[in-house]
């Protein structure tokens, strides 16, 4: 999977579909989550960042954390050319490697969540890296039966019931969650267009 987002990373950002869905996604956390230039944030499988470029002048420090060389290319090139000293990449698995000494006020992602195949787990690093109080906004698909990615890509969570993925979210210790629809990506499948539903998923960590 590393590699296939290795090799689509040179042209990701000429797919307009991906912008309009990133700028959606950035739009709702505008609505939900009090940002501010104070705020040291993380985007989790940013990708080459297209979500943190169009929140750069809501916040304060931002990290694009990633595990594909390919992307995180892509996302330095980016910052070197608005030469954004407060801006940096970083080759980061949650799941596997050393906490990052930082502590961040608020930790996003998009369209990652349904590729990381331990959510609680995940869920318990995140909520061990953000500061207090901080939050988490997690925007990925709701429920779907395989669709989206089709057979060919079988390593995948098919999208998140939204009352299960609440449930997993308070187990690992954050005080609140709230859903909202954020997008609705029409993508084609077997030759007919197709509606997937993309939430915002905000959660608090206070203690």
């Amino acid at each position: 999977m590393v590699e296939s987002f290795d090799a689509r990373a040179a042209t990701w950002d000429d797919d307009p579909t991906k912008v309009v869905r990133a700028q959606a996604v950035a739009d709702e956390m505008l609505r939900k989550v009090p940002l501010s230039r104070s705020m040291r944030a993380m985007e989790y499988g940013c990708g080459t960042g297209l979500l943190s470029f169009m929140l750069r002048s809501h916040l304060g420090d931002v990290t694009l954390a990633d595990i594909s060389d390919g992307m995180l290319a892509v996302a330095a090139g980016k910052i070197a050319a608005t030469r954004d000293p407060a801006m940096r990449t970083a080759k980061l698995d949650l799941l596997t490697d050393p906490l990052p000494a930082t502590r961040f006020d608020v930790i996003y992602s998009l369209m990652t969540f349904h590729h990381i195949p331990d959510t609680e787990a995940i869920l318990r690093r995140f909520h061990d890296v953000l500061a207090r109080p901080g939050y988490l906004c997690i925007a990925d698909l709701d429920t779907e039966d395989g669709s989206f990615h089709g057979p060919e890509v079988d390593d995948v969570h098919l999208g998140f019931d939204r009352v299960e993925l609440a449930s997993k979210v308070r187990e690992a210790g954050f005080a609140s969650v709230d859903f909202t629809t954020a997008h609705v990506m029409s993508k084609p499948v077997a030759g007919k267009p197709r509606e997937f539903p993309i939430f915002l998923m905000v959660a608090r960590a206070t203690n």
